[in-house]
């Protein structure tokens, strides 16, 4: 099998090969498949299995290249570890979440996240707090995509509170939209490691995908949709009353915070610790708390949470 893969920015060629294509020799080494790099693209050359695992990896890689400028060996072995159990989740082991990308496979890396992704699985409503690089959000979105499509849901609804407890737009440039996208800019992030710009662009103006703050979902019910509440934790409770009972029928509710992170004038009227308390132990309403063991960003953001923790502690 073949297979070309054009490169997201050429400007990060060197960073993506490494010294001496010493990169692409470890994904070489460790997959079995011939590469050849010209220009802009790599081909790709060997078995199937072998073929989509290292596009996969250098798919990964590409995402990690976003925001940084270089790319260290241990950072290349770790993402070819993940690859490694492609083939396994691809048999049916219950854990990858299918979404548009090809060749992208999205799956839980530690216990917690994969507690979290069950839970979205088994519940129409799911609070999930946990500590920055968790993958709160970005779980989250992969498995309201992969609703999607499946045809389990007809829409997703992304909402974020738009400027801590109160949510004063109209200073902003633009239409609604333009207000409200830089606060989900980390939401668009995620979705875009998971589908085309060009197909986004597209759900966007069919409304499939719809994208508001969290003052515009007053009095309305969504259907046959999956609704993500990001950053809960700058919600009041009165806001998070009112957010949580949107919820339709046949609909999925996804709502994530992080709980030492409170933005609000009075941190203790919070929403979403309202909300925990308060659901507990609600039928079927699942709270997952994840914790500093479920980073999976740098090694060094686990490191710096700690240290933070500590310090306030």
């Amino acid at each position: 099998m073949e297979l070309t893969i054009t490169l997201d920015d050429s400007s990060k060629r060197a960073a993506l090969f490494g010294s001496g294509d010493r990169h692409l020799r470890l994904i070489r080494g460790a997959l079995g498949v011939q590469i050849t790099a010209r220009d802009s693209s790599i081909k790709l050359s060997g078995s199937a299995q072998a073929v989509g695992q290292a596009a996969t990896v250098l798919e990964e890689l590409q995402r990690l290249l976003r925001d940084r400028s270089d790319l260290m060996d241990d950072q290349v072995i770790e993402v070819l570890r993940d690859a490694s159990r492609v083939e396994d989740a691809k048999g049916g082991n219950g854990d990858a979440i299918d979404v548009y990308t090809r060749h992208a496979v999205i799956r839980p890396r530690t216990a917690g996240q994969q507690h979290y992704i069950d839970a979205i699985r088994e519940h129409d409503l799911v609070l999930c707090v946990g500590p920055a690089g968790s993958g709160k959000t970005y779980l989250a979105v992969a498995m309201a995509v992969a609703m999607l499509k499946a045809g389990a849901i007809q829409r997703v609804v992304l909402v974020r509170p738009a400027v801590e407890a109160g949510e004063k737009l109209g200073y902003l440039p633009g239409d609604m939209q333009a207000k409200v996208n830089p606060y989900l800019r980390p939401i668009f992030d995620a979705m875009h490691d998971m589908m085309g710009f060009d197909q986004i662009k597209r759900f966007i103006a069919n409304d499939v995908i719809e994208v508001a703050p969290l003052a515009f979902m007053r009095g309305r019910t969504l259907n046959n949709s999956a609704i993500i509440l990001d950053e809960a934790q700058n919600t009041t409770c009165s806001q998070m009353l009112m957010f949580l009972t949107r919820l339709g029928h046949h609909s999925k509710m996804i709502v994530t915070g992080d709980d030492s992170q409170i933005d609000l004038e009075h941190p203790e009227r919070s929403g979403v610790t309202d909300a925990l308390r308060r659901l507990r132990c609600v039928p079927g309403v699942s709270v997952i708390r994840l914790s500093h063991a479920d980073i999976v960003r740098h090694p060094l953001v686990q490191d710096i949470v700690t240290a933070y923790a500590a310090r306030e502690g």
